[in-house]
């Protein structure tokens, strides 16, 4: 990987991400670790790594400013500033990585549900996962992201109930709406 590339980077990020979000074990760790190498160049995700390996190498530099220096202005700051900072980061972190030609993340557009929505089975998701494991690894309050469509906090609550308000199942409503629904349900009164 090549953590100057935003793709290499966010790529990085979400596997070391979803490794510490779901406990994977150390040899598999250790093999990720090796796979993603880049030690020391990137402060904020040397800083993540470090969390599960303390020995880690701490890079100077923050690689990609647009939308990561809001994540690591969020992880300095004071305890009581955190929650509003992290709410402004994830908030913006869709919309800041939109970039111009090579630059643009190549899943990018499909997370656009105006463009890809998920009926035509393209739509790829737009997931901080990089927010919560900052929330998880830093003991972040995350409670202001609760419920954000970019924010998968019940990644962090696997036995609660969903930080998602529940969505209306449009298969179920077009069924309602249909005229052979409303046939069959005439039908059955008689």
């Amino acid at each position: 990987f090549s953590l100057p590339n935003l793709n290499h980077y966010i790529w990085c990020f979400w596997l070391v991400g979803l490794a510490l979000l779901l406990d994977i074990p150390d040899t598999q760790w250790q093999r990720l670790l090796k796979l993603i190498g880049s030690e020391g160049e990137d402060i904020l995700l040397d800083r993540i790594i470090a969390s599960r390996q303390p020995n880690r190498k701490i890079g100077g530099t923050l690689l990609h400013p647009k939308p990561y220096a809001r994540l690591l202005k969020t992880i300095d700051a004071e305890k009581i500033a955190q929650p509003v900072l992290l709410q402004t980061f994830v908030q913006q972190w869709y919309e800041e990585l939109n970039r111009k030609g090579d630059q643009q993340p190549y899943w990018y557009i499909y997370g656009d549900p105006k463009h890809h929505p998920l009926e035509m089975g393209s739509y790829f998701g737009r997931w901080c996962i990089e927010g919560t494991v900052a929330v998880k690894v830093f003991q972040l309050d995350d409670s202001l992201c609760l419920g954000h469509e970019h924010y998968p906090g019940d990644l962090l609550r696997p036995d609660g109930e969903t930080t998602h308000p529940q969505r209306i199942d449009q298969t179920t409503t077009k069924q309602k709406n249909s005229l052979r629904h409303l046939l069959s349900r005439l039908l059955c009164r008689f």
